[in-house]
């Protein structure tokens, strides 16, 4: 059975994409830990990172890192937060988020609902910044 994320790799779900290429996509989550949270999400259904192959958490590393230099670049926090937990959709994710302080990293402290508009200017502003770092190639319009 496909997990959420595969379906909305495959289109079934909506997702608001800012990165696309062969091996994962980034989205924006529906409970963001801050503006632009973005999970990155390999396209093969692994459950746990430590079964992933090495090569593969390394592309989702590359990956995470760019989307994390352009969540700087937007909202200039004093770091940007990187957490693979899992627990919450059985299919292995990084999550990179602003990070103001410690609190960030607190799940309990996720958005429970998000505004459509706000989201969508979130996810123009990161695919934006992404393009402009020169990662145009893996950026959707959507």
């Amino acid at each position: 059975m496909s997990t959420l994320f595969t379906k909305i790799i495959d289109g079934e779900l909506p997702a608001r994409f800012v990165w696309s290429d062969d091996t994962c996509v980034g989205f924006l989550s529906i409970n963001p830990l801050g503006p632009g949270h973005t999970l990155v999400v390999p396209r093969a259904e692994v459950d746990h990172w430590v079964d992933a192959d090495p090569a593969l958490v390394a592309h989702l590393t590359q990956v995470s890192h760019a989307i994390a230099q352009a969540v700087q670049s937007v909202w200039a926090p004093p770091r940007v937060g990187l957490v693979v937990a899992g627990f919450e959709v059985p299919h292995l994710h990084v999550h990179v988020f602003p990070a103001w302080d410690m609190a960030a990293f607190d799940f309990a402290n996720a958005a429970k609902t998000v505004d459509d508009t706000e989201q969508d200017a979130h996810a123009g502003s990161l695919r934006a910044a992404l393009r402009d770092a020169g990662h145009g190639a893996h950026v959707r319009d959507a």
